[in-house]
């Protein structure tokens, strides 16, 4: 994509990222000429009408989507919600477009672009064989009306990679393994959640909110560790992309989410998209933009328990520019080899307890297991082999 190509797509997310905020703004202000007695305006029967959220209690276990789906339901107003997740993804062996290919004919076939620079090899002779990458989120959200909740989100990182080493400038002899970390504080983000639709039957209900929010660039992009060079030395040098902690640019996370329940079947869906609101970072680059499409159906089997599956498919682009000070012989330096296509299968359970619970009446807990189906990655790249996610959540006063 060039870079022209490039400012017009950013162009054209901001002015989707305006309308949403413009739309949202709209919202608050319908919200505002109604009473605050815990109404709030909705679209019904082909007109808008006051509605009024039901009474306080424990919700039902398909209240919420699968853990793993963020900005999925709001709060009435003055209610706080709190959440803490894990996730662990684990990323193994490598993938150009769909096809695996090995550590040695990376080693061998792969051109450096760095060549012709002090010390830089013709081909990568770096190659990472595997990463984890562990997130603590931490999150709260709150009621600011009826039709508008309030979120935000702060991300804890870990990440770690392995890498062979070849000897030298050509071959296939190994000079052996190393392993780099990362961790920190990610990108904090904070926006809010706006009601557009809400319909609710006897034993039915209706939602579509819009989504708007802002991704801040606290995560670091100067991470820094130990690595082995064909020659065999060990300097420390700025870790390639995919170990930074963070974008480095500010950046636009509209989206939006549809849910349905009809008795004890329900299900969703939701788009986010993420737009980076700056040409480039600090360091010379800005990374791809990305959108997320997912889909889940859920049953619940009692008040307290549901299960769910879902589909998911990711798209991020290529990064654009480059930061001077990143220069090795491995494939996570070059910024052509980073984003593509994947889509996930996942499988949930949803746990909430009741008032006959005693303390864990209102405590939610989750979690949701997902493996690719398809992966098509601007590569060589690491493949994600599996993705798992733990959840609690708490809303203050429901019990």
């Amino acid at each position: 994509m060039s870079k022209k190509t490039h400012r017009t797509y950013k162009s054209l997310a901001a002015a989707a990222v305006i309308a949403t905020g413009t739309l949202g703004l709209g919202a608050a202000a319908l919200a505002d000429s109604v009473p605050h007695n815990n109404s709030s305006i909705v679209y019904k029967d082909g007109q808008w009408q006051p509605f009024s959220f039901p009474g306080t209690g424990p919700s039902r276990a398909d209240d919420h989507a699968p853990i793993g789906v963020m900005g999925d339901h709001r709060h009435k107003q003055g209610e706080i919600m709190l959440s803490y997740r894990f996730m662990r993804m684990w990323m193994e062996d490598n993938l150009i477009g769909t096809d695996g290919v090995s550590p040695e004919t990376i080693a061998t076939t792969i051109p450096n672009i760095f060549f012709g620079q002090p010390m830089q090899p013709p081909t990568l002779r770096v190659v990472p064989i595997n990463m984890s990458m562990d997130m603590h989120m931490y999150g709260a959200m709150y009621g600011l009306t009826d039709q508008i909740t309030l979120m935000g989100m702060v991300p804890y990182i870990e990440k770690e990679m392995e890498h062979i080493t070849f000897q030298g400038p050509v071959g296939t002899v190994r000079r052996g393994a190393f392993t780099t970390r990362s961790q920190g504080v990610g990108d904090i983000s904070g926006g809010a959640l706006v009601g557009i639709i809400d319909q609710h039957g006897p034993d039915s209900e209706l939602h579509l909110d819009v989504m708007f929010s802002l991704s801040a660039p606290t995560g670091s992009t100067k991470e820094q560790d130990n690595v082995l060079t064909p020659l065999g030395t060990r300097p420390i040098q700025r870790l390639p992309y995919p170990m930074q902690l963070g974008s480095g640019t500010w950046d636009a996370l509209p989206g939006v989410i549809y849910t349905q329940r009809q008795q004890d079947l329900s299900w969703g869906a939701q788009w986010r998209g993420t737009f980076r609101l700056e040409d480039e970072n600090d360091q010379g680059y800005s990374l791809g933009d990305k959108n997320i499409v997912t889909g889940w159906l859920a049953y619940e089997w009692a008040p307290w328990i549901s299960t769910s599956g879902r589909i998911l498919y990711s798209d991020q682009d290529s990064i654009d520019g480059i930061d001077p000070v990143i220069v090795a012989p491995v494939q996570t330096a070059n910024p052509n080899f980073q984003g593509g296509e994947r889509v996930d299968l996942l499988v949930g359970v949803n746990l909430i307890g009741q008032r006959d619970m005693g303390p864990l009446c209102g405590h939610r807990v989750a979690l949701e297991y997902g493996q690719p189906i398809h992966q098509d990655l601007n590569g060589p790249q690491l493949e994600t082999d599996w993705t798992f996610m733990v959840g609690w959540q708490k809303t203050l006063g429901d019990c």
